[in-house]
């Protein structure tokens, strides 16, 4: 009994924090209207060894704090207990569902002491959001097949295996991911985990002697759902384990659906033959959403705030049309945007203006104009010397492959934040010293060849415009 006792400790509760008096500290150091609108909506939920569970009753509200003031509040809790080093949400009508798991958790605790630490901690992390469903994903071209795709999975496990989507942050890639576990979880066993805290389970697993339960727990699901899996980067033990649970998975007949934020050939420090597995499969792209997509979703999106919210006030059609035109980086930006629109019309009781949306919106503006990528300036460059992007990422070195990728990096210099290695990785990665050469040479050549220079100024005036114009 003592061991079960003490196992029991180690992964549940021991205490609660005083959270009124957190809650009393927030109210003097962020101010009583912050307080009053938005902090005084959390209630407390659980607290564990390194970490506390809270709980708002909107995803609005959880995003807004989370955006705004969750550093602040992590702050104060540790002046209360500095041992706490995270914070996580779940949403109201979550609490119910926690409840069950944690009370099936303890009688399993208290009838198996040899349950491994994953079981404990990972329904923590396999919550499968309701709120994120087929029913509720916007389609549009740019999205369609990824959709459809997923859609095919749900229904039957034997269509694409794997299924690997990616495409830019905010693209709807784990949304998907989770509409598929939701659809699944009732009839399948099935593990909705990111890259980082399958890292994390198997770092522990290492650390406590528990590797053979870990393996027993990853390969004996049906259904397992990865997402970013890019930043399984550089981890080659890591790796080396995910390699054969995704063989032992496969061989089984189980169903793996992974999401990244590149396409297979494109990831960076990733065993060859792990990028081989998932280019068998089923591989989807979702590219970034047009216009008509950007609108469909800021009107749905507008409804669903001002339900969630019990708001009176409409937000006009000229303001939905100028987001949906200018907020073009990804759906989670544009649903940023109309985070702080909605708040603002919450706060203030009116609807801002079209000068005041482009105040309020001033940054994501900027960010939208500006960002360009790494692959769009390979792809019109490659169009410009007209050489395939497989031959300018290649190891070769023929003069007329060069000086494209000479002129390719500089511009990535020139006009991404990027650093020396990051551009180094995007081009097969090539060390930052290969990097920091070809920029000197193109920036040397500008002023010697004045062709070279006049191409250089046309491929970049092509690359903005092609970004500020993106549809």
């Amino acid at each position: 009994m003592k061991n079960i006792l003490t196992k029991k400790n180690e992964n549940f509760p021991l205490k609660k924090l005083d959270w009124g008096k957190i809650q009393s500290d927030m109210k003097g150091k962020l101010g009583k209207d912050i307080y009053e609108s938005w902090l005084k909506k959390i209630d407390f939920v659980e607290e564990f060894n390194n970490y506390i569970l809270i709980s708002v009753s909107t995803r609005f509200i959880r995003d807004w704090i989370t955006s705004r003031y969750l550093d602040q509040i992590l702050q104060i809790v540790k002046l209360h207990k500095k041992e706490i080093a995270r914070i996580e949400f779940i949403i109201n009508d979550q609490k119910k569902e926690l409840s069950n798991i944690r009370e099936d958790k303890k009688t399993e605790h208290e009838v198996n002491e040899n349950v491994s630490f994953i079981k404990d901690s990972f329904f923590q992390y396999n919550r499968i959001d309701p709120n994120k469903n087929f029913e509720n994903f916007i389609i549009g071209q740019s999205n369609k097949l990824a959709f459809e795709a997923s859609k095919k999975v749900s229904e039957d496990l034997s269509h694409y295996n794997p299924l690997y989507l990616y495409g830019g942050v905010g693209m709807g890639k784990t949304h998907l991911l989770n509409s598929i576990g939701l659809e699944l979880k009732l009839k399948k066993k099935v593990m909705f985990i990111s890259a980082e805290r399958f890292m994390y389970h198997f770092v522990k697993s290492i650390k406590t002697n528990e590797m053979v339960k870990f393996k027993d727990y990853f390969r004996n699901t049906d259904v397992l759902l990865i997402d970013d899996i890019q930043f399984m980067n550089g981890k080659e033990a890591m790796q080396e384990e995910f390699f054969h649970t995704f063989n032992a998975l496969i061989d089984k007949g189980s169903q793996v659906i992974v999401s990244a934020d590149r396409a297979p050939n494109k990831l960076s420090r990733i065993q060859e033959r792990i990028k081989s597995r998932f280019s068998g499969g089923l591989v989807v792209d979702i590219q970034n959403p047009d216009y008509e997509l950007r609108h469909k979703i800021v009107k749905a999106k507008t409804d669903e705030f001002k339900i969630n919210q019990s708001l009176s006030l409409n937000i006009p059609d000229e303001i939905q049309k100028f987001i949906s035109s200018e907020i073009r980086t990804s759906i989670r930006e544009l649903v940023g945007a109309l985070n702080r629109i909605m708040s603002f019309t919450r706060i203030y009781d009116k609807i801002p203006t079209l000068v005041e949306t482009k105040t309020i919106l001033k940054d994501l503006l900027n960010l939208s104009e500006n960002k360009v990528t790494i692959d769009l300036i390979q792809t019109i460059v490659c169009q410009f010397f007209k050489i395939s992007k497989n031959e300018m990422l290649s190891a070769r070195r023929s003069r007329y492959l060069v000086r494209p990728r000479q002129t390719a990096i500089y511009l990535a210099k020139l006009l991404t934040s990027k650093s020396l290695p990051e551009i180094g990785r995007s081009f097969s990665n090539r060390d930052h010293t290969t990097v920091i050469h070809s920029v000197k040479t193109i920036e040397r050549l500008r002023q010697e060849d004045k062709e070279l220079n006049t191409n250089i100024d046309n491929l970049k005036n092509k690359i903005l415009y092609n970004k500020a114009n993106e549809i």
